[in-house]
């Protein structure tokens, strides 16, 4: 399964991708709204947006893009491992 991860801290951001590549997932880490943000989401089966660590406005395209083409999405306001690891056993049991 591969997931877009929106936000988070940078310095987490190779744990987030081992948590992930445990869990048996495929992790690609967006830290911040940029220029091409909604090129960069791409087409995943998931996004989780840690809406602490991320701006509105890049929350908002996330869920626009997240409705346009019926991902599942997740915001969480917690950035640790254990809240991403709980997210994607989530997507796992659905």
């Amino acid at each position: 399964m591969s997931v877009t991860l929106i936000g988070g801290m940078d310095r987490l951001k190779q744990e987030y991708v081992g948590v992930a590549r445990k869990g048996g997932h495929d992790l690609k880490c967006i830290s911040r709204n940029e220029h091409n943000f909604a090129d960069r989401l791409g087409n995943p089966d998931a996004i989780i947006v840690f809406t602490n660590r991320v701006s509105h406005e890049a929350r908002r395209k996330a869920q626009e893009h997240a409705r346009c083409r019926d991902i599942p999405l997740r915001f969480l306001h917690s950035c640790g491992l254990s809240s991403l690891r709980q997210c994607l056993d989530s997507f796992a049991d659905a």
